[in-house]
């Protein structure tokens, strides 16, 4: 599993955030784009004390040309060589739109154009709710935490529930917490199975909780601004997170870490008759993996010397460990769980080809 932040600079960085960061519910015609020389771009806001000037990500760049219907590509290219023309195009569709956006900005910048009916569940209230009960249940030892630009990640494991896969070859159970405060994914909470051996951790598709960040629309009446307040949806949050907590048991619990662990260990029964190498790019098709990656998980196949589905599902998880960005290392885990729910057939596919 690859390691992360400690939990005291985890907590560090969620009050920092929690300190400086700003929602706004803003009508479009009250938002002007700016381009500068250098290529950087800001957004500027009637706000009710005057123009507010932020700078603008490049994800909230990306967002910004979605809602508005302006290709990301022509996008970049106008911001590249046409500044002047990328803020007529930007500032014309502003202008005759009579929605509103959901800005969320931090440290001075939109980090996040959405819709006014995006449903905050942030990391701070998150972990307010969930590090308690983590750290409540037995034997827990916090694995990986990580606050990248996009997503919070929680990965803890459990001492109390071992599977034997092989001799020498244990599992324990865990559980993955995930969340996007910028419109990258829902908040989830999967079980995880952590591989003593090599330290590879596999999140389990199944018996998951997402919640998506969609609700009502945040509008008003009003023409103006909206600063949005913290405690606006504190009701319906605590409700919520009750159910994170019953979640959050129910994925260290024996029965679910047992079902997972068989269907890991049943994968050692599937024989790579065919090409590794083909196996590994019918894997790469399938699920968009690079050229790095794709040598990465043969690498690891060959070099672990098990021509199973077993040793796929572990090169994959292995190779996670390499990868440079937390967000997508924590894909390369979830790949690993999706293996281990393969129907026979999909198997087949990989395990044949030649």
């Amino acid at each position: 599993m690859k390691s992360g932040r400690t939990l005291v600079s985890l907590a560090h960085e969620l009050q920092r955030q929690l300190d400086t960061k700003k929602d706004l519910i803003v009508p479009s015609p009250l938002v002007r784009h700016t381009t500068g020389e250098n290529g950087g771009t800001r957004l500027v806001v009637e706000e009710a004390g005057g123009p507010a000037s932020y700078g603008v990500t490049s994800l909230a760049r990306r967002q910004l040309a979605d809602k508005l219907g302006i290709p990301y590509a022509y996008f970049e290219r106008m911001r590249e060589n046409q500044p002047e023309l990328l803020d007529r195009n930007v500032n014309t569709w502003l202008q005759s739109e009579d929605d509103r956006r959901l800005l969320r900005t931090l440290d001075g910048n939109v980090r996040a154009v959405l819709s006014d009916r995006y449903r905050r569940l942030d990391n701070y209230d998150l972990a307010e709710h969930a590090l308690p009960i983590l750290q409540n249940l037995p034997g827990i030892q916090f694995e990986s935490v990580e606050l990248t630009e996009t997503r919070m990640y929680i990965k803890c494991v459990t001492s109390r529930l071992t599977f034997e896969m092989a001799p020498g070859d244990v599992v324990q159970a865990g559980i993955a917490i995930s969340n996007s405060e910028v419109g990258q994914g829902t908040l989830s909470v999967q079980p995880l199975l952590y591989r003593l051996v090599c330290r590879n951790g596999l999140i389990v598709a199944d018996r998951s909780l997402r919640k998506t960040h969609v609700g009502r629309s945040m509008g008003q009446e009003d023409e103006g601004v909206t600063v949005y307040q913290d405690d606006t949806l504190q009701a319906d949050d605590k409700a919520f997170f009750l159910k994170v907590r019953d979640v959050v048991q129910a994925a260290v619990s024996d029965v679910t870490f047992r079902q997972a662990a068989v269907k890991m260990q049943k994968t050692m029964g599937i024989k790579l008759v065919g090409d590794p190498v083909q196996t590994v790019e019918v894997l790469a098709q399938r699920y968009t993996l690079n050229d790095v990656e794709r040598s990465g998980v043969l690498r690891h196949l060959v070099a672990g010397g098990d021509l199973s589905g077993y040793g796929l599902v572990n090169a994959v998880t292995h190779y996670s460990q390499e990868v440079e960005d937390y967000d997508r290392a924590t894909e390369f885990e979830a790949l690993g769980g999706k293996l281990i729910e393969l129907k026979p057939q999909e198997w087949k596919a990989l395990a044949e080809a030649a």
